[in-house]
């Protein structure tokens, strides 16, 4: 593998499990820096992935780094990169930042190519849904770097920025939808006789399982529900609630305020 340089500036959750699960597939630990102005942060850096991280001068970690990915909050992308534009102009710019457009990041990086991504949650298990774009100017060493280094923790796919908002929407915004699905589930287990941590944990095992299957199976998730519900049975009464409820209907009405939510913070 390539001895690409790869400095992360921000080394909160998401940057230590993104260059945790680097090193974890076979990217070496010297070939990854680090920058944060909070010492917490840092020391939590360090304790996941082995690699010291520079509190104080980023200038010279900038210099030496062949690929920068840009790990701060969106409010906070231009004063970390800003500051060391004139470094940054013939590097590639990753960002994990939500909603900042790659027009953008161009601006603020002086710098042409620049990937945007939007990750999840789930990499800290190794098990992120993330998708990325591109400027047209990134080379195809570029696409290959971004995708071993999403692939390391999870699954990854490559989209149109104008979509960039929707998958905020599904997967960057669904591991809380499906969070509040599992303690909904746990709690009819309880209100149906179940103590709480046999509840908790029948209800995530089912959502785990029953992903697998699908990604597995790669059937269509009606065929698969259809399987589990017997005509008068215990599944056909359960659906006929959460229809009546209007289940699927807010999922969908979730995803898009969130999307148009995205739209709206980007434009800010």
């Amino acid at each position: 593998m390539s001895k690409n340089s790869i400095l992360f500036i921000g080394s909160g959750k998401m940057a230590s499990a993104i260059a945790a699960g680097m090193i974890a597939k076979g990217f070496d630990a010297s070939q990854i820096s680090a920058f944060d102005i909070s010492a917490q942060a840092a020391k939590n850096f360090s304790i996941a992935t082995g690699v010291k991280v520079e509190t104080k001068d980023l200038k010279t970690l900038s210099q030496k780094a062949d690929t920068v990915i840009v790990a701060v909050k969106p409010q906070h992308i231009e004063k970390a990169l800003s500051a060391n534009s004139a470094l940054l102009e013939n590097k590639l710019i990753i960002s994990i930042a939500a909603g900042i457009k790659i027009a953008k990041l161009q601006e603020i990086a002086k710098a042409t190519r620049v990937i945007r991504v939007m990750p999840n949650t789930p990499a800290l298990v190794g098990e992120a849904a993330s998708a990325w774009c591109a400027s047209p100017q990134i080379t195809e060493k570029d696409g290959e770097l971004i995708k071993k280094i999403l692939s390391s923790i999870g699954t990854v796919c490559n989209i149109n920025e104008k979509l960039m908002d929707a998958v905020t929407g599904v997967s960057g915004s669904g591991p809380a939808y499906v969070l509040d699905f599992i303690q909904a589930l746990a709690d009819g287990g309880v209100n149906a006789g179940l103590p709480r941590g046999t509840a908790t944990a029948l209800a995530a095992q089912t959502v785990l399982g029953t992903a697998k299957l699908l990604i597995e199976s790669g059937r269509h998730p009606a065929i698969l529900r259809d399987e589990v519900t017997s005509p008068g049975g215990t599944t056909a009464k359960a659906l006929a609630v959460l229809e009546k409820n209007g289940f699927k209907g807010t999922i969908i009405e979730a995803v898009i305020a969130a999307a148009k939510r995205s739209v709206e913070l980007g434009r800010k």
